[in-house]
């Protein structure tokens, strides 16, 4: 998998190939048979003497056991027997030749004279536009390696979401078949293939479409935690559970595994974002805390990306970014920072270290945990500036999917994250997002005021009610870390802090009779959930601590069951136990992926969500978890999407379970410009080496 020579630019190639000696292919593959080694060894000799006279006595080279036997120098005899002039001359003008070709390579191969650096908005056609979704989105930017494609998820009037290409020198896009809700594309390295995710039948699927037609391919049907990427082998590199990063050939096949990831950093398990160095020996992978919000000032909170060896799992250097690229050209990593900026810093891609200081290019790149949209290939730059949410609304829906209504009419905001009801129904806590803060409110249900509640730390995420109503708690970031803390709901007072544990914690419920407390914790590689009894305990103790993600805790009205969303099965399902035994049964209740169970004020059923967040299911549960039965309540229609937020609650239903508390998307969420920027090594060049930038 590695070419004979190599180096950082096509002169290091040229003069590794004029004056070294390849090393022979058994010191990387050892199982090579030795006719093999000793005929790849001479048909990369530097004279041509000493290389085969045709293809076919390569053939037969490869296919005899005894080529090579006895001497492992024998191709290079003639060189070194031969003391005659004439063997002499051969040489010197085999060298003079090499010499010339290395000149004349280097001459065409130099880069060119940087051209003018260009920007422009690229406007797309209307039934061709950039598809939205929002912080929680997919990266959605791919270029072909020459720079003059670009690949993109495409919202269609006529076909929904599918796989666009266009070509910059065109105006019109043209659509890949069979890309149906497709997203993060990624062109394969000699660019005629593109892998991207698909959900649009069951659980996510990595597939492979040609970019010149036909019908894609899955190659990955399951347990994969990041978007896929290419390497120059022609492999699918993804990163699968337990954080190793697997390949599959792109027309498919067994999945290998790679190489086991190193170790997150404390409380960071997130990783979504993957780039295959050159030569395939090392990665960039984006690694930062499990998201509770899509706030992206909090989500993007603690981000790094850092550079892996494929070969045996060390880390390399680190920047605080959260999605990058590897420019050979010019020996650059650029990557992307939490506050939009692109940012550049000299890479040995060898030794995967960085070199000197990072210097900033450019601002307002659309960033998120997942990535950014951005790619840089053949000397252009294609990014997605910053889009728009629009309004949303807090609605009730019926149980049997009726009218919906509004909460308050004269109440919408930009970004509701998180809400939970109080135990009478009459109020509401809920998370807003602001421009620089995140805080929670308390809101008079349906019409009264709305109250803010919180004003210390950076963000404040996931409320929760005590039993009694009388306290709000909240997670809150403060110095770079997320605890527990609580106000009065109705603000009297002063706030309290209840739980820190030196890792993050991500949500915390509260029994209704007010002994116990139940949280989400984040580790080094998964999130756990812990447990403390009130006014017993005086830290948290662990309470379900497996490999894989466990979550969003939910106890029963009479304290007796823990339901909770696990990633055991390679998707989340909701799983309830005993409690606080919680050894002593588990029952899986989803079957296709669910997220945010929450019990009905009885105790009889429990209410969860899709894995989309759009359909509502119920388990009903009065014969015990052995006999529960599950039908769905209702799906969001064509006109109304529910808003959803990872693994935080933004789900509620009455007391008497007739109706739910959701959030209306907004209508008329806009993605940002598009932008290109053609001939950026010249500015890039100039920034890495101190020179004023175009």
């Amino acid at each position: 998998g590695e070419p004979p020579h190599m180096g950082n630019s096509a002169q290091q190639i040229i003069m590794k190939i004029v004056t070294d000696t390849a090393r022979p292919v058994t010191e990387l593959r050892k199982s090579v048979p030795g006719n093999v080694a000793a005929a790849v060894a001479k048909s990369i000799e530097k004279l041509p003497a000493d290389r085969f006279e045709s293809a076919a006595a390569f053939a037969a080279a490869l296919v005899d056991p005894l080529f090579g036997a006895g001497s492992a120098t024998q191709v290079r005899g003639a060189a070194e027997r031969g003391r005659g002039l004439g063997n002499r001359v051969t040489a010197a003008l085999a060298i003079v030749a090499a010499t010339s070709l290395a000149i004349a390579a280097w001459a065409l191969l130099r880069p060119a004279a940087d051209g003018p650096v260009s920007r422009f908005v690229v406007e797309l056609e209307s039934n061709r536009t950039l598809a939205y979704i929002g912080n929680g989105e997919a990266p959605r930017l791919a270029l072909t390696p020459d720079g003059r494609e670009l690949v993109y998820p495409a919202d269609s009037a006529d076909r929904g979401r599918l796989l666009a290409v266009r070509s910059l020198d065109r105006f019109e896009s043209r659509l890949l078949p069979g890309t149906d809700n497709a997203e993060a594309p990624a062109v394969s390295w000699d660019g005629t293939r593109v892998a991207f995710v698909t959900g649009n039948a069951g659980p996510p699927t990595i597939g492979v479409a040609s970019l010149r037609g036909g019908p894609p391919l899955t190659v990955v049907d399951s347990a994969f935690k990041s978007y896929p990427t290419w390497g120059p082998d022609g492999f699918v590199y993804f990163i699968g559970t337990g954080d190793v990063v697997r390949r599959v050939a792109g027309g498919g096949g067994p999945i290998e595994d790679v190489v086991q990831l190193p170790k997150p950093s404390e409380g960071a398990s997130y990783r979504r974002w993957l780039r295959i160095l050159p030569g395939g020996r090392g990665a960039l992978v984006s690694e930062g805390p499990n998201s509770t919000s899509n706030s992206t000032a909090q989500s993007l909170r603690g981000f790094v990306l850092r550079a892996v060896d494929l070969r045996t799992g060390r880390s390399g250097a680190s920047v605080q970014g959260v999605a990058g690229e590897y420019v050979a050209e010019v020996g650059a990593l650029l990557f992307v920072t939490l506050d939009q900026t692109l940012m550049a810093v000299a890479f040995d891609a060898d030794d995967l270290e960085t070199r000197g200081r990072p210097q900033a290019l450019f601002g307002g790149v659309d960033v998120r945990p997942a990535g950014a949209d951005f790619a840089m290939a053949g000397g252009t730059v294609a990014y997605a500036r910053t889009g728009l949410n629009a309004p949303e609304q807090v609605i009730w829906v019926r149980r049997d999917g009726g009218v919906q209504e509004i909460v308050d009419p004269a109440w919408t905001d930009i970004e509701y994250e998180s809400f939970a009801l109080s135990p009478d129904g009459g109020r509401m806590a809920v998370t807003i997002a602001g421009t620089q803060r995140v805080d929670v409110w308390v809101k008079q249900l349906d019409r009264g005021p709305l109250s803010r509640l919180t004003f210390g730390g950076t963000e404040n995420l996931s409320p929760a009610w005590s039993g009694d109503g009388r306290w709000v708690s909240y997670v809150s970031w403060r110095g770079g870390i997320a605890s527990l803390w609580r106000r009065r709901a109705d603000g009297v007072g002063a706030e309290e802090r209840v739980a820190a544990i030196g890792r993050n914690i991500s949500e915390a419920r509260w029994s209704r009779d007010g002994t116990w407390l139940v949280a989400s914790v984040q580790g080094r590689s998964s999130t756990d959930l812990m447990s403390l009894r009130v006014g017993v305990d005086s830290a948290l103790a662990p309470l379900l601590s497996e490999s894989f993600d466990e979550f969003a805790p939910a106890l029963s009205p009479d304290g007796r069951w823990l339901a909770y969303v696990s990633e055991e099965t390679g998707r989340p399902e909701v799983f309830l136990r005993p409690f606080p035994r919680v050894d002593d049964g588990k029952w899986q209740i989803s079957s296709e992926g669910a997220y945010e169970p929450v019990w009905n004020g009885d105790g009889r059923e429990l209410f969860f969500r899709s894995e989309d967040g759009q359909a509502i299911m119920v388990a009903d549960l009065s014969r015990g978890p052995a006999l529960a039965t599950r039908r769905s309540l209702l799906r969001a229609s064509a006109d109304l999407i529910f808003e959803i937020n990872g693994d935080d609650r933004m789900f509620e239903p009455a007391a008497n379970g007739q109706r739910f508390l959701l959030v209306r998307q907004g209508s008329g969420d806009v993605s940002g410009s598009l932008v290109i920027v053609q001939n950026f090594i010249a500015e890039l060049r100039a920034a890495l080496t101190g020179g004023a930038r175009p």
